[in-house]
């Protein structure tokens, strides 16, 4: 072969790399330029997959459930899925150093489904765009859709939830706040729903779980809790 002469057949090829053999190959430089920008392509394209995966600035996870709800990432307050994040009374949307009857907004009060209602809903007023509280049905499917795994993550116990899909979230047991106290912290989790108790007036609806079980139960209004939102 003479220098430069691009080879046309495979043969012709492995004809070039015999050991001993020192021959130039013309590169066309076109096709590496096409490579470059094929590559660059398929990395904005899963810039642009990464950048789906977010509502109003904040990550949420597809878990493959029948209503096809989308869960978020991290609890309210938080910047990680391990943090705890803040605490809130239900139908507040502020955390505060005390947690009492008296101080709640809502407890005592005759109110309907709080779910993106700015004025209580926690994740709405904080996280603003299509983000809200979940409902009693919504944690129930969480509940009865999911596999629920006791695990630790970057040093916080909590729960690994999967989807039917093979996606999960982590739920770190961040406890409750009662007066100017926080307990159960790495031990127990109760998250918000946004669903008041329709038989009285001071209890509401919440996701509640240790290493042992998770359910939903219903609590009094007034302690602090965490908030995970969905969004549709």
């Amino acid at each position: 072969f003479k220098k430069n002469k691009r080879p046309q057949t495979i043969a012709e090829f492995m004809t070039l790399l015999q050991p001993g053999r020192a021959t130039t190959v013309a590169v066309d430089t076109t096709e590496i330029n096409h490579i470059e920008e094929a590559t660059q392509l398929e990395a904005e394209e899963e810039t642009v997959y990464e950048a789906k995966r977010m509502i109003n600035g904040h990550e949420y996870v597809d878990l493959g459930l029948p209503s096809g709800l989308k869960w978020a990432t991290c609890n309210v307050g938080a910047n990680a899925p391990h943090e705890y994040g803040g605490y809130y009374a239900w139908g507040e949307t502020a955390t505060k150093g005390k947690y009492t009857q008296e101080n709640n907004v809502t407890f005592g009060q005759k109110i309907s489904d709080i779910s993106s209602n700015a004025q209580y809903d926690t994740a709405r007023a904080n996280w603003g765009g299509s983000w809200r509280m979940p409902t009693e049905d919504e944690i129930e499917e969480l509940v009865d859709e999911c596999a629920w795994k006791w695990t630790t993550q970057r040093g916080v116990k909590g729960y690994k939830v999967t989807g039917p899909n093979g996606n999960s979230i982590f739920l770190p047991a961040a406890g409750y706040c009662g007066g100017s106290s926080r307990y159960y912290v790495g031990e127990c989790g109760y998250y918000w729903s946004s669903t008041p108790y329709e038989s009285n007036t001071y209890d509401a609806c919440r996701l509640s779980f240790d290493s042992g079980l998770h359910n939903v139960s219903w609590c009094n209004r007034d302690g602090g809790r965490t908030v995970r939102p969905v969004s549709e």
